[in-house]
C-alpha cells in the first residue's frame, strides 16, 4: 500500500469512533472519521484511505449501502472493508449471498477484540 497508513473508521456510535481512533492511532495508523455510510463514501472517495471498518445499522445511510457504493465505484472497489457490526452473523450469510458484490475482506462482530483487529489489519496491509 505504499506506506498508506490511513483508516477510515464508518460508525455512528461516537464511543466507538473515539475508542477505535485512538487504539489505530497509538498503533501508527492516521486515522478519519465518518458518521454514517454517505459521509463515509465520500470521505473515502476524498481521503483514499487504505481500509475501511465499517459498521451496519447507522441512521442516514447504512454500512449496507456505503458498501454497496464502495464497491461499485472505481476509485474505492480495490479498498479493503472490514465490516464491524453488533448485527448477527446471519448479516455474515446475508452479504455474502449478494452475487455483484465482492464479500468484506473480514467480520468483527461488536464488542471488537481489538488486537485481533489490529492483526487483521496488518496482515491486510502487509
Amino acid at each position: 500500500m505504499s506506506g498508506n497508513k490511513k483508516i477510515l473508521i464508518i460508525d455512528d456510535e461516537q464511543d466507538v469512533v473515539s475508542y477505535f481512533s485512538e487504539f489505530f492511532t497509538d498503533n501508527g495508523f492516521e486515522t478519519i472519521n465518518a458518521k454514517n455510510g454517505k459521509e463515509g463514501f465520500d470521505k473515502a472517495l476524498t481521503d483514499s484511505p487504505a481500509i475501511i471498518t465499517l459498521d451496519i445499522t447507522m441512521p442516514e445511510e447504512s454500512g449496507v449501502r456505503a458498501f454497496k457504493d464502495l464497491q461499485e465505484n472505481e476509485k474505492t472497489k480495490n479498498i479493503p472493508v472490514i465490516i464491524v457490526t453488533g448485527i448477527s452473523k446471519d448479516f455474515k450469510n446475508f452479504i455474502s449471498s449478494r452475487k455483484h458484490l465482492n464479500p468484506p475482506i473480514a467480520y468483527f462482530e461488536k464488542p471488537v477484540n481489538m488486537h485481533q483487529l489490529l492483526l487483521k489489519i496488518n496482515e491486510i496491509l502487509k
